[in-house]
Parts: C-alpha cells; sequence; structure tokens
C-alpha cells in the first residue's frame, strides 16, 4: 500500500475514535444523571496530558518502537473505553460517578500519548522515504480532521448523541487502529537515550520565563487555555437542551447538534491555510488578538442564538471557532518556534502545550462547570437554564483577555515584504 495512504487511513482513524466523543459525551452524562460533573471528566483530558505523554514518549524513545507503542496505547485506551459502555449499559440510569471516571481517567490516558506517537510516526516515515515533511504532512494531517468530523456525524446520525453507544463506536475504532499500526513503518529506538522526565515535560524551558515577552507570551496562553475545552464540554449538551423547548423541539439543530458543531472542525481545516498569510503580515500579536476576539464571538453568539430564527448564530459561532482555534493554538506553537533557540524547541513546544492543553484547559474545565452548576440544573437527562448567562460569562472572559493581552504583550514586529 502507497505509503502516503497508510498514513492518511492512520490519521484519519486517530482523530475518528476522539471524534466518536468528545463533542458529545457532555449529552451523555447530563443524561446518565452526572451532568453536574461534565467538567471533571473533560479536565481529566488536561491533567492526563501534563504527564502520560511524557512517560509513553520516554518509552517510546528507549525500549518499544512509536508505531507499535501507539498501537498498545490504542489497544489499553479502546478496552477501557468499551469497558466504560458496558458499565453504563449494566448500571442504567444507576451509574456511579467514580467507576465511570475511573475507566474514562484509564481511556483518555492512554489515548492522549498517541496523538504525538501518530506525528512521531508520520515524520519518521515520510523522511525515510526522503519527502519533505513540511509540504507531505499537512495533507496528510486534514484526513483526520475529516476523521473526526465523519464519527461526529456517524454518532449524530445513528442517534448515540446521549448513550453509550458513542463510546462503543470510538472503542472498536481504536481496536482497528491499534492492529493497523502494528504494520505501519518501523520506528528508531535508542537505548541508550538519556532524555529524562524534565526533558520530556519540557520543564527546561522554564529558563524562557527570563524573557518578558515570551513570560508574557506563556502566561496568556493558559489564560487563554482556559477557552479551549469549553465548547467541547458544553456546546452539546446546551444545544440539546432546546428540545425541552416546544418551539425549537422539532428544530435540526435542537436534534442534531453534532451535525452543527461539525462545522467548527470544517471551519479548522479552512483557517490553517489562512496562518501563513496573516503570520507574515501581522505578526504574532495580532494574530493571537483574532484568536482571542473569535473566542469573545464564539461564546457570544452561542449566548444569543438559538436552533431555530437564532440559527444563524451558531452556524456564524462554528465558522469563527476555526479562527479561535488555529488562530491561537498553529500560531502559537509557530511563535514558539520562531522565537527560541534549537536546542531548547522541543521544550518550548512542551512547555506551550503544558500551559495551554494542560495547566489551562484543566482549570478551565473545572471553572466552567461550576459556572453551569449555578445557571443549570439537570432535568430529566438534559442540562436545563440559563445558558446564555453562562455563555456571555464565557465571553466576557475572553474579552478581558484579549484587551489585557493587547497591553501587556510586547514585541518588535517587521512584516515581510513582498518578492518583487
Amino acid at each position: 500500500m502507497n505509503l502516503k495512504l497508510r498514513l492518511i487511513i492512520m490519521n484519519f482513524l486517530q482523530f475518528a475514535v476522539w471524534g466518536a466523543y468528545l463533542t458529545s459525551m457532555g449529552s451523555y452524562l447530563a443524561s446518565a444523571g452526572q451532568g453536574a460533573h461534565i467538567g471533571a471528566f473533560y479536565a481529566m483530558q488536561g491533567i492526563t496530558s501534563i504527564f502520560m505523554p511524557a512517560l509513553i514518549g520516554i518509552v517510546a524513545d528507549r525500549w518499544i518502537p512509536a508505531q507499535k507503542m501507539m498501537g498498545i496505547c490504542h489497544f489499553i485506551s479502546s478496552s477501557f473505553l468499551l469497558g466504560m459502555a458496558y458499565y453504563a449499559m449494566q448500571a442504567g440510569t444507576d451509574v456511579n460517578f467514580g467507576i465511570l471516571i475511573g475507566l474514562f481517567t484509564v481511556g483518555i490516558g492512554f489515548y492522549m500519548p498517541s496523538l504525538s506517537l501518530s506525528y512521531s510516526v508520520a515524520y519518521n516515515a515520510l523522511e525515510k522515504a526522503g519527502m519533505d515533511t513540511i509540504t507531505a504532512f499537512p495533507p496528510i494531517r486534514i484526513f483526520g480532521t475529516i476523521g473526526f468530523i465523519c464519527t461526529m456525524l456517524l454518532v449524530d446520525v445513528l442517534g448515540y448523541q446521549t448513550t453509550y453507544m458513542q463510546f462503543v463506536v470510538s472503542g472498536v475504532l481504536g481496536i482497528l487502529l491499534g492492529f493497523f499500526s502494528m504494520t505501519l513503518p518501523e520506528c528508531p529506538i535508542n537505548k541508550a537515550s538519556k532524555k529524562t522526565m524534565v526533558d520530556a515535560l519540557g520543564l527546561r524551558a522554564f529558563s524562557l520565563f527570563k524573557d518578558r515577552t515570551m513570560a508574557t507570551f506563556f502566561i496568556f496562553s493558559m489564560l487563554l487555555g482556559v477557552a479551549l475545552q469549553l465548547s467541547n464540554s458544553y456546546a452539546n449538551p446546551f444545544i440539546t437542551s432546546f428540545q425541552d423547548i416546544p418551539e425549537y423541539a422539532n428544530t435540526f439543530g435542537a436534534n442534531h447538534a453534532n451535525a452543527l458543531i461539525s462545522l467548527s472542525q470544517c471551519s479548522e481545516t479552512l483557517c490553517i491555510l489562512l496562518i501563513p498569510f496573516f503570520m507574515k503580515r501581522l505578526g504574532i500579536k495580532k494574530v493571537m488578538l483574532l484568536a482571542m476576539l473569535a473566542w469573545v464571538f464564539r461564546f457570544g453568539l452561542f449566548g444569543a442564538g438559538n436552533p431555530g430564527s437564532g440559527v444563524w448564530m451558531f452556524i456564524l459561532s462554528m465558522i469563527v471557532y476555526g479562527v479561535a482555534f488555529d488562530f491561537f493554538n498553529v500560531s502559537g506553537s509557530l511563535f514558539v518556534n520562531q522565537f527560541t533557540d534549537k536546542s531548547m524547541r522541543s521544550s518550548a513546544q512542551g512547555l506551550f502545550m503544558l500551559m495551554t492543553n494542560g495547566i489551562g484547559a484543566t482549570f478551565g474545565t473545572l471553572a466552567a462547570q461550576n459556572i453551569v452548576n449555578y445557571f443549570t440544573e439537570n432535568v430529566e437527562g438534559k442540562m436545563i437554564g440559563d445558558w446564555s448567562s453562562v455563555w456571555y460569562i464565557f465571553a466576557a472572559y475572553s474579552l478581558v483577555i484579549a484587551i489585557l493581552f493587547a497591553i501587556f504583550f510586547k514585541y518588535d514586529f517587521k512584516p515581510q515584504k513582498k518578492e518583487a
């Protein structure tokens, strides 16, 4: 089989596994009487992201080739997600929070390292084949987002958004990917590797905090990272809650939240292509400000819209998500790569991920849970209440961060001149 096709299948399945439940898990938890704990489940992604990728990365560097370690991770992760589904089926409406989150924690704990391993496998295979990773990988990676969208829509069409069956879909795909991973090109190991936990976590990069510009950048990255998982956590339960309002009960949006949310991933795919243009002409400060303002609109439009006459606001919210997510994550990563020394780039990227997807996202989801619990309540399996206030609070937070970032982040940017 053609190498690129094999890597396309790998990326498709890698993100299809995640897409099966990431945006709809909140609705299942609400239906299982666990709506007050949605934030805890999503926070586990951030908590496990702080240390599990580093631990598994060391194992893949020294003892088990990355493609096999990736397969092992998917076997373990999928087994626990399938176990979670089996327990949910047996428990019915009497689901125990401790058991459910325990199974999920192990599942997501072994899934998160597979993300970084998939990049390692792809880069190694392309380099071995003599290809330029910068030009060859992005068209392959796009199929990951397509896979994510496909399983979102599959779960929607099959009516699994509020049931444990979404974890069955994820688990089955994960098992398939586990076997497929074992057939991918061999990745080298280095038993003499001196890479430590400190290196793997990117902790040496904390020396960058001595530079005021980088310190400010990382602090605001953490503060904006708070917003990263809010949509994934609560967008589906929010949109689904309109089913209990007679005026919107039969609208397409209220009954097919995942279909609406999938527009966000479509926008994300397209916005990646815009980043080089804006980075070269505007610089990181203005690009990050655009991302922060996009988060304001993302949340504000949720607060003002509805799945009926106001569905256009939901659609516009999905479109601006691409700017909000990509202009922050991808542009931030490019800035870190550009303005740090080569000897510390990997550690600096690790620090960026730690501050955003680790610390920021974890505290964000936990804090958001308190806000959601204050303004809503679980009524017959749905989170009902004053959702507009919830989204407006998230929007106000993003706006405050944008204003402070504009004031305190300073660096000398020189636009690239167009070639004659």
